[in-house]
């Protein structure tokens, strides 16, 4: 099964889906499904584009509202999580995960879902200590503060995947886990980016919920992006049943950089298509009871902090917004509460939007660091340190080239000539799930190398993202994907094509 990842797609939906098409034309493959990595921007029209935490500056409708209208169709089975530049207000109704347009499925707050027996765990936004433990209390209208808060992780998701107990194939965060580069060429990181050590010396660069999820759950493999750079490590487990991760992170969809990567998994199952994870139903409908749509903290069982006590409820506000029937469907089969809904129809712990004047408990005493990127800028990874003070949403390209580049191929990414350099230790060898066989050479994990002159060794284990070359694939005749005709939808009364195969008895439905 060969799996493409995506950095942050940043709308550019035609541009990503045309690389792919050059590299299975180029290599004579055929990818299964395409993952990314956040920043999807599910912007339908222009009143979405108005909900999405971007400069005014730089919002533009890009290519998403082809495929939701119909103009066009994902070629390829697509599934992505949130990130920090979202159309908030659509996947606010998405909230455990839905379509949101032929062939294109969001994984909602958090999630685990099935693709060809791979378990593909999914932890949708950034990380924020201030908004951490409130609950999922946004709903347009969305001034600017709750368009980012919308986006920003909460202790109920990374609570619910931590109780996760079978293993887990991918997982998938859009910043990076707090650590992880401690595990990879962190040097050549900061050569590039320098000021991104005083972050790394006080532990505050990453996410620490997800360094948690990433401790706990020890996928084969944890894919992430927001940084805008390729990176990759090799994070270790004590733990001889699950012994390390590889971890990846990605760059954005531009020119000549290192945005897409293709990779080859053993698959589970004779069809590649997505059900729904029986585990994972089983622990939304065990932990409804926590769910909280207010702004006031809350706090999950087990190791809690001290008592702190309720605040009186803020005034109810009435508002009468759209509620996504792919999420009432899903939750009235389950029996779990719909937090969008929740909100929108006054429950108990509603609140008025202009209401500013509670106050929430001092969140001092928590010892999970922010992030401190400024979220209304683009984080710059350009691979030259010439470009490290150019605004990274303006076009950036290297010296002498063409900035308007209209050949797909040249969307492709780790060219030759690339100038970033890296420990040869840091590439690793992505082996097949299930495999025993270690890799004869550990520096084969991903072909051209950052830095490298010479063509790397191919592995069969493996699909390059490099124009030209010749992998020796194993199953190179493998047409895997489903056409659109065939792909199943979960809208209203066809929730149970995701949920066919499991055993309902065994988990109480």
């Amino acid at each position: 099964m060969k799996i493409a990842i995506e950095g942050c797609a940043h709308g550019e939906l035609d541009k990503i889906y045309e690389t792919l098409s050059v590299l299975e034309k180029e290599n004579n493959i055929k990818v299964d499904l395409l993952i990314i990595c956040g920043d999807f921007q599910s912007v339908r029209n222009p009143s979405d584009l108005q909900c999405m935490a971007v400069p005014p500056k730089y919002r533009s409708m890009n290519t998403f509202y082809k495929y939701y209208s119909g103009e066009k169709v994902a070629p390829v089975l697509t599934i992505f999580i949130g990130g920090n530049h979202e159309a908030s207000n659509y996947l606010s109704e998405l909230s455990y995960g839905g379509w949101v347009c032929p062939n294109i499925y969001y994984m909602g707050y958090a999630n685990v879902i099935n693709v060809g027996g791979i378990r593909i765990a999914g932890l949708s936004g950034i990380y924020k200590a201030h908004d951490y433990m409130r609950g999922h209390f946004e709903c347009p209208p969305y001034d600017e503060s709750s368009k980012k808060s919308a986006y920003h992780v909460r202790n109920l998701d990374v609570f619910r995947l931590k109780q996760v107990r079978k293993p887990i194939d991918i997982c998938l965060s859009h910043d990076w886990p707090t650590g992880v580069y401690h595990y990879g060429n962190k040097e050549g990181l900061l050569r590039y980016k320098p000021f991104f050590r005083e972050e790394m010396r006080t532990n505050k660069l990453g996410s620490q919920p997800a360094q948690e999820l990433l401790e706990k759950l020890k996928p084969s493999y944890w894919f992430s992006a927001h940084l805008h750079c390729k990176f990759t490590a090799i994070v270790p487990h004590d733990d001889k049943n699950r012994p390390e991760t590889k971890f990846l992170a990605l760059d954005k969809c531009l020119p000549r950089r290192h945005f897409l990567q293709v990779l080859e998994i053993n698959k589970k199952s004779d069809t590649v298509q997505l059900e729904y994870d029986p585990e994972w139903l089983s622990i939304l409908r065990s932990t409804n009871h926590l769910l909280s749509t207010s702004r006031r903290n809350t706090y999950m069982p087990g190791k809690a902090p001290t008592y702190n006590p309720r605040e009186t409820p803020t005034t109810e506000n009435s508002s009468n917004f759209y509620v996504n029937p792919q999420t009432e469907t899903f939750c009235k089969f389950f029996n779990i509460t719909d937090p969008f809904a929740s909100v929108l129809n006054n429950s108990t712990e509603s609140f008025t939007i202009s209401d500013f004047s509670c106050t929430d408990p001092d969140v001092s005493y928590l010892s999970s660091p922010s992030n401190n990127i400024d979220e209304s800028q683009e984080v710059s990874f350009n691979t030259s340190v010439k470009d490290i003070d150019i605004d990274d949403d303006i076009y950036v390209d290297k010296v002498g080239s063409d900035p308007d580049v209209s050949d797909a191929v040249d969307f492709i990414i780790d060219k030759k000539g690339s100038h970033l350099e890296a420990v040869e230790s840091v590439d690793f060898f992505i082996d097949k799930i299930g495999s025993r066989n270690s890799a004869t050479n550990s520096r084969d994990f991903f072909i051209d190398k950052i830095g490298s002159r010479n063509s790397a060794t191919y592995s069969s284990d493996f699909v390059i993202d490099k124009i030209g070359s010749q992998p020796n694939f194993t199953n190179s005749d493998d047409t895997g994907g489903k056409s659109k005709d065939s792909q199943p939808l979960i809208f209203k009364n066809n929730v149970m094509k995701y949920f066919s195969r499991a055993k309902r008895s065994e988990y109480g439905f």
